[in-house]
């Protein structure tokens, strides 16, 4: 669990709310129906016109991420490599067969098996860079799917805040309707700003930090099954991917 990823929601809002409360405000002048309709729905289907179903469904799945994320424990994947390494200069690359099955990360298990057929080194590189390219990009096209809701949503908000207005100049003469009308104009502005800079910009951005990262982790694994297949000394290859580690 991302502790800082719920405090960051739980304060972002309670900021707001609590603002509110201390001007004098009350929770439910912050709760309108008809404003949600109007920005969540239009941002939603803003959303779902730009993207593709395959993107924005994946959208969806990698959402889970922000609150928990990949635990790719860079280290052990070292020690593990470096394992691969020491067993294939004792039996042979075929030595890594029995280590296949055994292997849970469907990429690091490509590796492998191209490494055990015996591929060269460059043609493992560009087999697996290949696939690194292709999810990184899935993944990104994903997390631009809450960046673009987080461009749509302040903009929808303003069209609810016309629709608002445009109900109060209907109703002058109804004095009994125009707050209503007022309170949607305004409600929707902050549903349309608020869900934007508090949720879909926030989201898109710690998205891509952590696609970054899970990209970084394949590289590792790249670099340590290419360096085995060169017939790398274990502890030069144990040394070269610990360059992947952050320090803090």
């Amino acid at each position: 669990m991302d502790i800082l990823s719920v405090l960051g929601v739980l304060i972002g809002f309670a900021a707001i709310i609590g603002g509110n409360l201390m001007g004098g405000g009350e929770i439910g002048a912050l709760v309108n129906f008809h404003a949600f309709v109007i920005v969540v729905g239009g941002t939603l289907g803003a959303t779902l016109l730009q993207f593709p179903p395959k993107v924005f469904l994946r959208s969806m799945r990698i959402l889970a991420w922000i609150f928990m994320p990949q635990n790719l424990q860079l280290k052990k994947q070292i020690d593990k490599i470096v394992r691969w390494s020491t067993l294939a200069r004792k039996e042979g690359l075929l030595g890594l067969e029995t280590v296949i099955d055994s292997e849970k990360d469907t990429f690091a298990k490509k590796g492998l098996q191209l490494l055990v057929d015996g591929n060269e080194p460059e043609v493992i590189r560009d087999c697996l860079e290949v696939e690194l390219t292709t999810k990184e990009h899935l993944d990104n096209q994903a997390a631009r799917v809450f960046e673009a809701m987080g461009g749509y949503a302040p903009t929808i908000g303003i069209i609810g805040a016309v629709i608002g207005l445009i109900h109060v100049m209907q109703n002058l003469a109804k004095p009994e309707l125009l707050g209503s009308g007022i309170a949607t104009a305004f409600v929707a502005t902050i549903y349309g700003v608020g869900l934007a800079n508090l949720l879909f910009i926030p989201i898109a951005n710690k998205l891509k930090s952590l696609i970054f990262e899970v990209s970084q982790a394949r590289e590792m694994v790249i670099e340590g099954i290419s360096s085995i297949a060169e017939g790398e000394n274990p502890r030069n290859i144990e040394l070269k991917l610990s360059g992947f580690l952050i320090e803090k």
